[in-house]
C-alpha cells in the first residue's frame, strides 16, 4: 500500500511545472530527492521486491526523470546532482530495510 501511494506522489513531485515547485535553502532539494527515493526503496523492499531489482528500477527511474525534466515543457532542468541524491537515498533506504530485517531476525521476531 505505501508503494501505491508513493509512486503517484513521486510523479507529482518530479514532474510538476517548475513554477509550482517551492523553493528552500540552497541544495535543500537534494534532501527531498534523497528522502523520496529512500522512501520508495523502503516501500518496494517491504512490498517484496528484491533489493537488487529495487535498486536497478529506481536508478533507472531517477535517471529517466531527470532527462524528462530537461526535455518536457514543464520549465524544469535535469540535474546530475539530483540523480546522485536519488542514488544516496536508494542506498540508504535499502540498507536501512536490510538492517532492520536482520535485527528483527536476531531478536526472533
Amino acid at each position: 500500500m505505501p508503494l501505491a501511494v508513493l509512486i503517484p506522489v513521486s510523479l507529482v513531485m518530479l514532474f510538476s511545472p517548475g513554477s509550482t515547485v517551492p523553493s528552500g535553502p540552497p541544495h535543500s532539494d537534494k534532501l527531498v530527492h534523497a528522502g523520496l527515493f529512500a522512501a520508495l526503496a523502503i516501500a518496494a523492499v517491504v512490498a517484496g521486491a528484491g533489493w537488487r531489482s529495487t535498486a536497478a528500477v529506481l536508478l533507472v527511474y531517477a535517471a529517466v526523470s531527470e532527462v524528462l525534466q530537461g526535455v518536457l515543457p514543464i520549465h524544469r532542468n535535469g540535474d546530475l546532482r539530483d540523480v546522485l541524491a536519488d542514488t544516496v537515498g536508494i542506498a540508504c533506504g535499502i540498507v536501512l530495510t536490510l538492517v532492520v530485517r536482520r535485527f528483527r531476525v536476531f531478536l526472533g521476531k
